[in-house]
């Protein structure tokens, strides 16, 4: 039996973020935006989240985390995506779960300082001939004495620009393929035949860094290996698996029920032909089918939470929940930049912005496309689940 009581403690901390958010960070997003970076006044918002203890909430406590469960983690995840992804990332952390694979130094190196919000980590996977496709990377590394040779190019890397390190996804045995052959390997910045060859401009997300990242012989030292060697893929799919449900699925909830929210105050204000919009039944409806989807992504998000809380293994439907949460979130931005009019259209509000914003959650983590694949060919393998 699926249990969601959320504990008094866990509710107090989702409604401090949902205020902090509201209260410090939401008005940042016009000038963060325009600047195409965080606005200045985000680091003094950062430091006051830090001293909140609302950075780094979903790590582990051992390495300076918030030691938030799954179903937690998505509680306030939704919270945090009613902002913009680059001032979540600035102000609350960017993090990925198979950091906590460092081993010896590598744990001070990397994942203390990250989770302390000292250094700033990029993950390194797409390639401009792999992208869903993580089997088709072409960046190697080939043993040099004790270490690594690494030569590729990666991207739209997003904070690539300004992380401190990334975490790059290389083919070590080409023979063993993407189960066997491919390695994660911690870059720092500033290493010989390591840069960062250009700024890639998007169509959404403007003031997250998406940068483009060559290596030319960049030569890395043995304990440069992040896991076990050829295991890359396998920490990855792992780490993606958490990240498609807190990051994507959690975060996307919030953004939708953010535009439900100003639509709605927005429809019984706005008046036409002599009434509010509101009272229009092509508006209600529209209304009406957000509050529902929203209704359904969000119970699709806490139930598979749960499940991973419980020590179960609900891949499927983690795929499930990126898959409609995505699809759900460019409804309702379509939808409540309908509703909005000219206004909605314009930059004054928020509304165009997320409309951006949300048409890349169709893409990344996994397209739409190859969630449904992995679905229907579980199916086909397992049968419906009962």
């Amino acid at each position: 039996m699926v249990d969601l009581a959320i504990p008094s403690e866990i509710q107090l901390l989702v409604d401090t973020v949902r205020r902090f958010v509201e209260t410090e960070v939401q008005p940042l997003e016009a000038e963060t935006e325009a600047l195409g970076r965080p606005a200045p006044g985000a680091r003094a918002v950062r430091d006051k989240a830090m001293s909140l203890g609302l950075y780094a909430m979903g790590m582990p406590t051992e390495c300076g985390g918030g030691g938030l469960g799954t179903l937690e983690s998505c509680l306030v995840e939704e919270q945090l995506g009613r902002t913009s992804t680059s001032l979540i990332r600035y102000v609350f952390g960017q993090f990925f779960p198979f950091l906590l694979d460092c081993q010896g130094g590598q744990r001070e190196r990397y994942l203390l300082p990250t989770v302390a919000g000292e250094r700033v980590c990029a993950m390194a996977i797409t390639e401009p001939g792999a992208g869903s496709d993580a089997a088709s990377i072409a960046t190697r590394a080939v043993p040099d004495g004790d270490g690594w040779i690494l030569n590729g190019q990666k991207h739209f890397i997003s904070d690539g620009d300004v992380a401190d390190y990334v975490v790059v996804m290389a083919v070590t045995d080409p023979a063993r393929g993407a189960r066997g052959g491919m390695t994660l390997f911690l870059v720092d910045k500033g290493l010989p035949g390591f840069r960062v060859a250009r700024l890639q401009r998007m169509m959404g997300h403007r003031s997250s860094g998406h940068a483009e990242l060559v290596f030319e012989n960049c030569r890395l030292g043995p304990d440069s290996v992040l896991g076990e060697l050829g295991q890359g893929f396998r920490l990855i799919q792992k780490s993606l698996s958490r990240v498609r449900l807190t990051n994507v699925g959690a975060r996307l909830v919030g953004t939708a029920t953010r535009l439900l929210e100003l639509s709605t105050e927005y429809a019984g204000q706005r008046v036409q032909f002599g009434k509010p919009i509101g009272e229009f039944q092509m508006v209600q409806q529209m209304l009406a089918d957000m509050a529902t989807e929203i209704f359904a992504a969000r119970s699709m998000v806490l139930q598979t939470a749960w499940e991973v809380d419980q020590g179960l293994d609900p891949r499927d439907k983690v795929s499930m929940v990126k898959l409609f949460a995505s699809e759900m979130l460019g409804r309702a931005a379509d939808r409540a930049l309908q509703i909005f009019g000219g206004m909605g259209y314009s930059t004054e509000l928020p509304i165009e912005r997320i409309y951006r914003d949300s048409r890349v959650t169709r893409i990344w983590d996994g397209t739409s496309e190859v969630h449904r694949a992995q679905i229907a060919r579980s199916l086909l393998r397992n049968g419906v689940p009962r």
